[in-house]
């Protein structure tokens, strides 16, 4: 996720912190199908407990990159993260690099959060289809592709 400056960050996070839930539009290709590059925002909010599984979480790598993805996996004193649309899952991440944690987003010009379809598939289901991800990509863009044709 390539996002303004160093300058910024500090003071998104700081609102954060703050206890603001604070909006932000996705760039990157990486939360997709999900969440697509400059149509959706994000709304994070301070982490209160642990993230698990399926949860959205916007973290730090230690080459600086800002980076928002979806728990993996966790394991004593880390976490797995990936995107929605990736298959190698990242992992070793240490809580101190955890950030912040979704807790609702607009897509398409809707508000989502937990408990709205596309919300638990994405943090459910597909969460657990890695393997399967670039078959099913592929065949929705086969549909996707013939329904435009079509009208």
């Amino acid at each position: 996720m390539v996002y303004k400056s160093e300058a910024f960050w500090l003071e998104y996070l700081q609102m954060i912190r703050d206890g603001i839930t604070a909006p932000l539009t996705v760039t990157g290709n990486s939360m997709s199908p999900y969440l697509i590059h400059l149509r959706d925002t994000v709304f994070l909010s301070p982490i209160r407990e642990k993230p698990k599984r399926g949860d959205i979480v916007l973290y730090r790598r230690d080459n600086g990159a800002y980076i928002l993805h979806r728990v993996y996996r966790v394991e004593k004193d880390t976490w797995t993260m990936v995107g929605d649309a990736q298959t190698v899952p990242e992992t070793g991440l240490r809580e101190d690099q955890l950030l912040a944690v979704v807790t609702g987003a607009e897509r398409k010009g809707r508000r989502e959060g937990p408990g709205s379809f596309w919300w638990e598939f994405f943090r459910v289901v597909w969460i657990r289809m890695i393997p399967l991800r670039p078959v099913c990509r592929k065949l929705y863009g086969i549909f996707a592709g013939q329904k435009k044709t079509e009208k």
